[in-house]
Protein backbone atom coordinates (compact mmCIF):
# COMPACT_ATOMS: atom_id res chain seq x y z
CA UNK A 1 0.00 0.00 0.00
CA UNK A 2 0.87 3.47 -1.21
CA UNK A 3 0.48 6.39 -0.08
CA UNK A 4 3.27 9.13 -0.81
CA UNK A 5 3.12 10.81 -3.73
CA UNK A 6 5.94 13.19 -6.02
CA UNK A 7 4.60 16.33 -6.26
CA UNK A 8 4.89 18.49 -9.74
CA UNK A 9 8.25 19.31 -10.03
CA UNK A 10 6.77 22.65 -10.10
CA UNK A 11 6.81 22.74 -6.56
CA UNK A 12 10.46 22.11 -5.96
CA UNK A 13 10.87 26.01 -7.29
CA UNK A 14 10.08 26.81 -3.53
CA UNK A 15 13.45 25.18 -1.82
CA UNK A 16 14.73 28.03 -3.97
CA UNK A 17 14.15 32.27 -2.72
CA UNK A 18 11.54 31.36 0.11
CA UNK A 19 12.20 34.90 1.78
CA UNK A 20 10.16 35.52 4.07
CA UNK A 21 7.70 38.33 4.20
CA UNK A 22 6.57 40.53 6.60
CA UNK A 23 3.99 43.28 6.96
CA UNK A 24 3.03 45.91 9.21
CA UNK A 25 1.36 45.08 12.31
CA UNK A 26 -1.98 46.95 11.36
CA UNK A 27 -2.08 45.37 8.26
CA UNK A 28 -3.80 41.79 7.88
CA UNK A 29 -1.09 38.90 7.85
CA UNK A 30 -1.13 36.66 5.34
CA UNK A 31 -1.81 32.85 5.71
CA UNK A 32 -1.63 29.57 3.29
CA UNK A 33 -3.20 26.60 4.74
CA UNK A 34 -3.26 22.91 2.87
CA UNK A 35 -6.87 21.57 3.34
CA UNK A 36 -10.33 23.48 3.98
CA UNK A 37 -10.07 22.27 7.84
CA UNK A 38 -6.94 23.55 8.59
CA UNK A 39 -7.83 26.83 6.53
CA UNK A 40 -11.05 27.19 9.05
CA UNK A 41 -9.40 26.32 12.33
CA UNK A 42 -7.19 29.25 11.15
CA UNK A 43 -9.76 31.69 10.41
CA UNK A 44 -11.58 31.03 13.50
CA UNK A 45 -8.24 31.85 15.59
CA UNK A 46 -7.51 34.78 13.51
CA UNK A 47 -10.22 36.20 12.88
CA UNK A 48 -9.97 39.83 10.97
CA UNK A 49 -6.27 40.07 12.10
CA UNK A 50 -5.73 36.99 9.41
CA UNK A 51 -6.03 36.90 5.33
CA UNK A 52 -6.57 32.86 4.78
CA UNK A 53 -5.79 31.14 1.86
CA UNK A 54 -6.06 27.67 1.26
CA UNK A 55 -4.69 25.62 -1.39
CA UNK A 56 -6.93 22.40 -1.78
CA UNK A 57 -11.21 23.51 -1.84
CA UNK A 58 -14.01 21.19 -1.91
CA UNK A 59 -13.47 17.77 -3.10
CA UNK A 60 -9.89 17.60 -3.38
CA UNK A 61 -7.83 14.57 -1.99
CA UNK A 62 -4.79 15.44 0.02
CA UNK A 63 -3.54 12.41 -0.62
CA UNK A 64 -3.33 12.68 -4.43
CA UNK A 65 -2.63 16.25 -4.54
CA UNK A 66 -0.33 18.00 -6.65
CA UNK A 67 0.43 21.86 -6.20
CA UNK A 68 -0.01 24.87 -9.32
CA UNK A 69 2.14 27.12 -10.16
CA UNK A 70 -0.52 29.58 -8.31
CA UNK A 71 0.15 27.47 -4.82
CA UNK A 72 3.57 28.19 -5.46
CA UNK A 73 3.36 31.60 -5.18
CA UNK A 74 0.64 31.53 -2.40
CA UNK A 75 3.43 29.52 -0.14
CA UNK A 76 6.02 32.52 -1.29
CA UNK A 77 4.12 34.96 -0.53
CA UNK A 78 2.81 33.66 2.80
CA UNK A 79 3.79 35.35 6.56
CA UNK A 80 3.00 32.21 7.76
CA UNK A 81 2.12 28.58 6.84
CA UNK A 82 -0.26 25.86 8.41
CA UNK A 83 -0.72 22.53 7.63
CA UNK A 84 -2.46 19.34 9.06
CA UNK A 85 0.62 17.27 9.28
CA UNK A 86 1.22 12.90 9.73
CA UNK A 87 1.63 12.83 5.88
CA UNK A 88 -1.79 13.53 5.16
CA UNK A 89 -0.57 15.86 2.27
CA UNK A 90 1.87 13.43 1.31
CA UNK A 91 5.66 13.96 -0.08
CA UNK A 92 4.68 17.87 1.26
CA UNK A 93 6.09 17.16 4.28
CA UNK A 94 9.51 16.41 3.43
CA UNK A 95 9.18 20.18 1.22
CA UNK A 96 7.61 22.18 4.41
CA UNK A 97 10.34 20.54 6.62
CA UNK A 98 13.17 22.31 4.53
CA UNK A 99 10.98 25.17 4.28
CA UNK A 100 10.92 25.87 8.22
CA UNK A 101 14.47 27.44 7.92
CA UNK A 102 12.94 30.57 6.01
CA UNK A 103 9.61 30.59 6.65
CA UNK A 104 7.14 30.07 9.76
CA UNK A 105 5.49 26.59 9.19
CA UNK A 106 3.28 24.49 11.36
CA UNK A 107 1.40 21.39 11.32
CA UNK A 108 -1.31 21.71 13.47
CA UNK A 109 -1.29 18.04 14.66
CA UNK A 110 2.32 18.62 16.71
CA UNK A 111 -0.20 19.45 19.41
CA UNK A 112 -1.51 16.60 19.65
CA UNK A 113 0.69 13.41 22.29
CA UNK A 114 1.25 10.51 19.89
CA UNK A 115 0.31 8.41 22.46
CA UNK A 116 -3.64 9.79 21.42
CA UNK A 117 -2.83 8.82 17.69
CA UNK A 118 -3.74 5.75 16.00
CA UNK A 119 -1.43 3.85 14.14
CA UNK A 120 -3.51 1.05 12.31
CA UNK A 121 -1.63 -2.19 11.25
CA UNK A 122 -2.84 -1.52 7.52
CA UNK A 123 -1.06 2.06 7.99
CA UNK A 124 2.29 0.03 7.33
CA UNK A 125 3.81 2.16 10.57
CA UNK A 126 2.19 5.83 10.02
CA UNK A 127 -0.07 7.11 11.99
CA UNK A 128 -3.66 7.78 10.94
CA UNK A 129 -3.91 11.28 9.85
CA UNK A 130 -7.47 11.71 10.18
CA UNK A 131 -7.69 13.25 13.49
CA UNK A 132 -10.15 15.96 12.71
CA UNK A 133 -13.01 13.22 13.21
CA UNK A 134 -12.07 12.86 16.49
CA UNK A 135 -13.74 16.39 17.83
CA UNK A 136 -11.33 16.24 21.12
CA UNK A 137 -8.26 15.48 19.04
CA UNK A 138 -8.90 18.63 16.85
CA UNK A 139 -9.39 20.71 19.59
CA UNK A 140 -5.91 20.27 20.48
CA UNK A 141 -4.58 21.74 17.13
CA UNK A 142 -5.92 25.04 18.56
CA UNK A 143 -2.95 25.58 20.50
CA UNK A 144 -0.86 25.27 17.55
CA UNK A 145 -3.00 27.84 15.26
CA UNK A 146 -2.71 30.18 18.42
CA UNK A 147 1.20 29.80 18.76
CA UNK A 148 1.96 30.17 15.21
CA UNK A 149 -0.21 33.50 14.90
CA UNK A 150 1.11 34.90 18.08
CA UNK A 151 5.02 33.82 16.92
CA UNK A 152 4.14 36.07 12.96
CA UNK A 153 2.01 38.75 14.99
CA UNK A 154 2.87 39.11 18.42
CA UNK A 155 0.79 42.33 18.58
CA UNK A 156 -2.35 39.72 17.69
CA UNK A 157 -1.05 37.58 21.07
CA UNK A 158 -4.46 38.07 23.33
CA UNK A 159 -6.58 38.24 20.94
CA UNK A 160 -5.69 34.94 19.36
CA UNK A 161 -5.49 33.50 23.05
CA UNK A 162 -8.96 34.65 23.51
CA UNK A 163 -10.13 33.58 20.14
CA UNK A 164 -8.47 30.04 20.48
CA UNK A 165 -10.41 29.39 24.32
CA UNK A 166 -13.57 30.55 22.95
CA UNK A 167 -13.09 28.08 19.32
CA UNK A 168 -11.97 25.10 22.13
CA UNK A 169 -15.37 26.31 24.34
CA UNK A 170 -17.28 25.52 21.36
CA UNK A 171 -15.61 22.37 20.09
CA UNK A 172 -15.93 20.91 23.81
CA UNK A 173 -19.56 21.58 23.12
CA UNK A 174 -19.82 20.01 19.11
CA UNK A 175 -17.84 16.91 20.89
CA UNK A 176 -20.53 16.44 23.66
CA UNK A 177 -23.28 16.90 20.66
CA UNK A 178 -22.05 14.05 18.36
CA UNK A 179 -21.84 11.75 21.40
CA UNK A 180 -25.80 12.53 21.81
CA UNK A 181 -25.98 12.26 18.54
CA UNK A 182 -24.71 9.25 17.51
CA UNK A 183 -26.15 7.63 21.30
CA UNK A 184 -29.59 7.60 19.10
CA UNK A 185 -28.00 4.79 17.38
CA UNK A 186 -28.07 0.92 18.81
CA UNK A 187 -24.53 -0.49 19.49
CA UNK A 188 -25.53 -3.29 16.99
CA UNK A 189 -26.01 -1.06 14.44
CA UNK A 190 -22.72 1.29 14.51
CA UNK A 191 -21.57 -0.64 11.28
CA UNK A 192 -20.35 2.42 8.99
CA UNK A 193 -18.96 1.19 5.59
CA UNK A 194 -17.27 4.12 3.61
CA UNK A 195 -14.82 4.38 0.50
CA UNK A 196 -11.24 4.70 2.43
CA UNK A 197 -10.04 4.62 6.08
CA UNK A 198 -10.90 8.30 7.16
CA UNK A 199 -13.02 7.84 9.82
CA UNK A 200 -10.80 5.49 12.18
CA UNK A 201 -11.04 8.62 14.50
CA UNK A 202 -15.03 9.30 14.54
CA UNK A 203 -15.71 5.63 15.29
CA UNK A 204 -13.65 5.15 18.21
CA UNK A 205 -14.99 8.39 19.63
CA UNK A 206 -18.55 7.77 19.05
CA UNK A 207 -18.51 3.80 18.93
CA UNK A 208 -18.33 3.06 15.41
CA UNK A 209 -16.61 0.03 13.93
CA UNK A 210 -15.50 1.75 10.83
CA UNK A 211 -14.91 -0.48 7.55
CA UNK A 212 -13.09 1.01 4.82
CA UNK A 213 -12.93 -0.69 1.17
CA UNK A 214 -9.61 1.02 0.71
CA UNK A 215 -6.86 1.97 2.96
CA UNK A 216 -5.05 5.34 3.93
CA UNK A 217 -4.81 6.61 0.76
CA UNK A 218 -7.65 6.95 -2.12
CA UNK A 219 -5.44 5.70 -4.80
CA UNK A 220 -5.33 2.38 -3.22
CA UNK A 221 -7.39 0.31 -5.71
CA UNK A 222 -9.99 -2.35 -4.14
CA UNK A 223 -9.69 -5.36 -6.20
CA UNK A 224 -13.20 -7.44 -6.81
CA UNK A 225 -11.81 -9.93 -3.51
CA UNK A 226 -12.10 -7.30 -1.43
CA UNK A 227 -15.43 -5.61 -2.89
CA UNK A 228 -16.60 -9.66 -2.61
CA UNK A 229 -15.78 -9.26 0.72
CA UNK A 230 -17.33 -6.03 1.75
CA UNK A 231 -20.58 -7.33 0.64
CA UNK A 232 -20.53 -10.70 2.06
CA UNK A 233 -19.95 -8.48 4.94
CA UNK A 234 -22.24 -6.22 4.57
CA UNK A 235 -24.86 -9.33 4.09
CA UNK A 236 -23.72 -11.17 6.97
CA UNK A 237 -24.36 -7.78 9.52
CA UNK A 238 -27.46 -6.46 7.94
CA UNK A 239 -26.50 -3.60 7.30
CA UNK A 240 -28.58 -0.82 6.40
CA UNK A 241 -26.47 1.84 4.01
CA UNK A 242 -23.18 2.28 3.30
CA UNK A 243 -21.50 5.52 2.11
CA UNK A 244 -19.71 7.63 -0.64
CA UNK A 245 -17.24 10.08 0.36
CA UNK A 246 -17.01 13.61 -1.81
CA UNK A 247 -13.57 13.42 -2.20
CA UNK A 248 -13.22 9.48 -3.53
CA UNK A 249 -14.87 8.42 -7.10
CA UNK A 250 -18.38 6.99 -6.39
CA UNK A 251 -18.58 4.03 -8.20
CA UNK A 252 -16.85 1.46 -6.49
CA UNK A 253 -19.25 2.14 -3.20
CA UNK A 254 -22.10 2.44 -5.77
CA UNK A 255 -21.12 -1.30 -7.14
CA UNK A 256 -20.81 -2.75 -3.55
CA UNK A 257 -24.21 -1.06 -3.01
CA UNK A 258 -26.28 -2.65 -5.47
CA UNK A 259 -24.62 -6.02 -5.47
CA UNK A 260 -25.16 -6.33 -1.38
CA UNK A 261 -28.39 -4.67 -1.91
CA UNK A 262 -28.23 -1.82 0.41
CA UNK A 263 -28.66 1.88 -0.25
CA UNK A 264 -26.48 4.45 -0.04
CA UNK A 265 -26.95 6.48 3.14
CA UNK A 266 -25.54 9.71 2.06
CA UNK A 267 -22.47 11.65 1.26
CA UNK A 268 -20.04 11.97 3.86
CA UNK A 269 -17.25 14.85 4.00
CA UNK A 270 -14.11 12.93 4.65
CA UNK A 271 -10.66 14.37 3.39
CA UNK A 272 -12.32 18.18 2.36
CA UNK A 273 -14.65 20.31 3.58
CA UNK A 274 -18.16 21.55 1.36
CA UNK A 275 -18.42 24.72 -0.18
CA UNK A 276 -18.76 27.58 2.62
CA UNK A 277 -22.40 28.42 2.46
CA UNK A 278 -23.51 25.04 1.28
CA UNK A 279 -26.01 24.42 3.40
CA UNK A 280 -27.70 20.63 3.96
CA UNK A 281 -30.34 20.01 6.85
CA UNK A 282 -29.46 23.39 8.10
CA UNK A 283 -25.59 22.75 8.30
CA UNK A 284 -23.11 24.79 6.33
CA UNK A 285 -21.01 22.23 4.89
CA UNK A 286 -18.21 24.52 4.36
CA UNK A 287 -17.55 24.67 8.03
CA UNK A 288 -16.12 22.54 10.11
CA UNK A 289 -18.95 22.37 12.78
CA UNK A 290 -21.02 21.95 9.74
CA UNK A 291 -19.25 19.14 8.38
CA UNK A 292 -19.16 17.14 12.03
CA UNK A 293 -22.75 17.50 12.12
CA UNK A 294 -23.86 16.61 8.58
CA UNK A 295 -21.61 13.43 8.90
CA UNK A 296 -22.98 12.22 12.13
CA UNK A 297 -26.56 12.95 11.28
CA UNK A 298 -25.92 11.72 7.86
CA UNK A 299 -24.87 8.35 9.48
CA UNK A 300 -27.15 8.34 11.84
CA UNK A 301 -30.44 8.98 10.17
CA UNK A 302 -29.34 6.45 7.26
CA UNK A 303 -28.58 3.37 9.81
CA UNK A 304 -31.53 3.27 11.83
Amino acid sequence: MKFFYLLSATLGLLAIGCSPSSQPASQQINVTATTSMVADLVKSVGGDRVAVQRLMGPGVDPHLYKATASDVSKLQQADVIFYSGLMLEGKMQELFDKMKSRKKVFAVTDAIPREKLLKPEQFEGHYDPHVWFEVPLWEMCVETVVQGLSETDPAGKAEYEKRGAELRAKMKELHQWAVEKTGELPADKRILVTSHDAFNYFGRAYGFQVVGLQGISTADEAGLADMAKMVDFIKEKKINAVFVESSVPHNTIERISKDAGVKIGGELFSDAMGTPGQIENGYDLGTYEGMIKHNASTVVNSLK
